[in-house]
């Protein structure tokens, strides 16, 4: 292996020799051209690493007008649901050089537009994760932030790649599963309010009322938290409902801590779902039945749609829909008579 000398510095030269390429296909490699040949690129990181070559990010990034950065802004980074994503996503681009800058809206939606607009100045391009403003402010946002991704919500704009779960299904197929149970009446604790995967879970639930007429359904205010699931305890056993269709698993641990507390057996006198499956969701007591979201592939193809715009363009944006998988577990049984 060859050595620097304590005097000088290891250059793309260097690097360029050991690899038997050009300095401009170091360069590329360096830069993260993704045209580049994959063993040409293969022996360039090979011989970087060989000999302990860093390039300079600050100059690089002036010279080249870009950060090998993407900024990802989500709703709540509490939420292990938004955590899954953001692992498939810094992992993916990690793999191709980049590195992700976090930001977090805390649910406040008119925060959404500040942290996005700083991020892309920082950043290559933006991953927009479950955005909570309005159509209109988006749709005139879309021009300031491209390169976009925008993961969980979808606008009329074709140029700007969307990946959406379909929650309206995911949530007629947790309430046809409690119905075949044998429950008739049953409570939705709803999200956020300008959440679009709670909406999309409303016009799920009025589309299950219009196909099952004689089923009772209430639907009460929530949120996202643990906190909303505990603290509505109350109004879920004021509506006599035996099955509760909860925003999401963090929401229903709320109610199943909640109702525990009270004596409250589960799933003998009340049957609890959630909705997303984060990894605590098969160690509650009882087990949570769930919708499971492929939330890291998620994130793996929101890197992939940003490295497409990063790069030559390639091919037409995608628009991609997730099916949810019912996840049948303990905290759902038969009706009480």
């Amino acid at each position: 292996m060859a050595r620097k000398t304590a005097n000088r510095r290891v250059g793309i030269t260097d690097v360029a020799q050991r690899a038997g390429v050009s300095l401009a296909s170091v360069s590329r490699v360096m830069n993260g051209n993704f045209s580049v040949d994959p063993d040409i690129a293969a022996r360039v990181r090979s011989a970087a690493a060989e000999l302990n070559y860093q390039p300079n990010a600050v100059g690089r990034s002036l010279a080249l007008g870009k950060t090998d950065t993407i900024g990802v802004v989500v709703p709540d980074l509490a939420n292990p649901t938004f955590q899954g994503m953001l692992r498939g996503v810094s992992r993916a681009a990690a793999q191709d050089g980049y590195r992700v800058l976090i930001a977090d809206s805390s649910e406040v939606s008119s925060e959404e537009s500040i942290l996005a607009g700083e991020a892309r100045r920082r950043c290559d391009g933006v991953v927009l994760c479950a955005p909570r403003m309005h159509e209109a402010e988006l749709e005139a946002l879309l021009p300031s932030l491209r390169p976009l991704v925008l993961v969980n919500r979808s606008t009329a704009d074709t140029e700007t790649p969307s990946l959406v779960v379909d929650y309206g299904q995911g949530v007629q197929d947790l309430a046809a599963h409690l119905v075949e149970l044998g429950h008739t009446t049953l409570a939705f604790l709803e999200g956020p309010e300008r959440s679009a995967s709670n909406q999309a879970r409303l016009q799920g639930l009025e589309k299950f009322r219009e196909d099952n007429p004689e089923i009772q359904l209430t639907v009460l205010s929530g949120g996202s938290n643990f906190e909303a699931g505990h603290t509505s305890v109350d109004n879920v056993l004021g509506t006599g409902a035996t099955g509760v269709l909860a925003f999401n698993d963090l929401v229903a641990m709320g109610l199943l801590s909640g109702l525990h507390e009270r004596g409250i057996d589960v799933p003998g006198e009340i049957s609890i779902t959630g909705f997303d499956d984060i990894p605590f969701a098969n160690y509650t007591t009882p087990p949570l039945t769930t919708a499971a979201v492929p939330i890291n592939d998620i994130g793996e193809q929101a890197w992939h749609e940003m490295r497409r715009l990063l790069g030559d363009g390639g091919d037409e944006p995608s628009h991609t829909t997730f099916q949810p998988e019912l996840r049948r577990r303990g905290s759902t049984g038969p009706a009480a008579r």
